[in-house]
């Protein structure tokens, strides 16, 4: 069953989230085409059955077309509160674009359009949503809110952070701080979903797994988007030819043949993200590698699959 979008509306979207709501559109729309068949469309109004319940409940029209047992859900079954957060120190800006887009983007728009799509996720599904942003400090903290006014405000922040050429350098990152800061901020329990490349500084790397696990201990259900552009950040497969590497934080800058590092720095990256594999699954934080050059499919499938868990 084809999904089409319904135009009426749209002059009365912002450029987010009319870009937002063409992502996850096309999302569902390829869901139809997966393993995922039956999953999708129905998802904001259905959950699958439990074996044990009630049968009173169950859609069979929809079971005679997915061949899946859905549970009717009603307004008050599908309030989930969601607190998106964003890494918005100067890492997040790389690889440095003259027009970075959603088709060729950055890490911090890649980072910005799956949480606006998750944004137009939640809002479908009258969910509840709420933003933080931060790179030394804390710089946004909203609550949680359902209502459109304050969707569109979330989106304008958002914007914000597309258009915001004084972060791009200079911005250093301390995320423990933050996070343990946000964690406190969160009253209620929540779904948390951390877009962030994990750049933090070796003096603060000890104090970021505490920070993680703040969060769980708060009775939170985590997403740790590990956002990376792997061919460079985490392959780093440059061509053998001098570079002058500048770190966007701190302004350092070195001179070297990718080839005279290239073992040592993989062999320290990987060490760092088996650790952070390690740690997110001892807090039964949700990890996910997320490629930006990869599209968003990878960031959407997982925030529903878990959204489903919630339920």
């Amino acid at each position: 069953m084809p999904v089409t979008i319904d135009q009426s509306g749209f002059e009365d979207l912002s450029p987010l989230e009319l870009l937002a709501r063409q992502v996850v559109e096309g999302f569902i729309t390829g869901l139809h085409k997966s393993p995922f068949h039956g999953f999708s469309v129905e998802f904001a109004e259905h959950r699958l059955y439990n074996q044990g319940e009630s049968v009173k409940h169950i859609d069979w029209k929809l079971y005679g077309r997915t061949d899946r047992m859905y549970v009717k859900k009603y307004e008050e079954e599908t309030n989930l509160r969601c607190q998106i957060v964003i890494d918005g120190s100067s890492s997040m800006y790389y690889p440095l674009k003259d027009k970075p887009s959603p088709e060729d983007p950055d890490k911090m728009t890649f980072s910005v359009y799956s949480a606006a799509a998750i944004m137009y996720l939640l809002r479908r599904q009258r969910d509840a949503s709420g933003l933080s942003i931060f790179n030394d400090e804390v710089v946004l903290h909203t609550g949680a809110h359902s209502s459109q006014v304050h969707q569109k405000r979330l989106y304008k922040e958002l914007e914000h952070l597309l258009d915001a050429p004084e972060n791009k350098s200079g911005k250093t990152t301390s995320a423990a701080g933050a996070l343990h800061q946000i964690a406190d901020n969160i009253h209620k329990r929540s779904l948390v979903v951390i877009f962030s490349d994990m750049l933090d500084s070796d003096a603060s790397r000890d104090e970021l797994f505490p920070a993680l696990q703040h969060l769980r201990h708060n009775k939170h259900e985590v997403i740790l988007f590990h956002v990376a552009d792997k061919k460079h950040e985490i392959d780093f497969a440059f061509d053998n030819k001098p570079y002058r590497f500048i770190d966007m934080e701190s302004g350092e800058e070195v001179k070297i043949r990718p080839n005279e590092v290239r073992a040592g720095y993989r062999e320290q990256m990987n060490a760092f993200k088996s650790e952070l594999y390690l740690r997110c699954a001892q807090y039964h934080i949700d990890l996910v590698e997320a490629d930006i050059n990869l599209g968003y499919k990878q960031v959407l499938l997982p925030y529903l699959l878990k959204r489903v868990k919630m339920h």
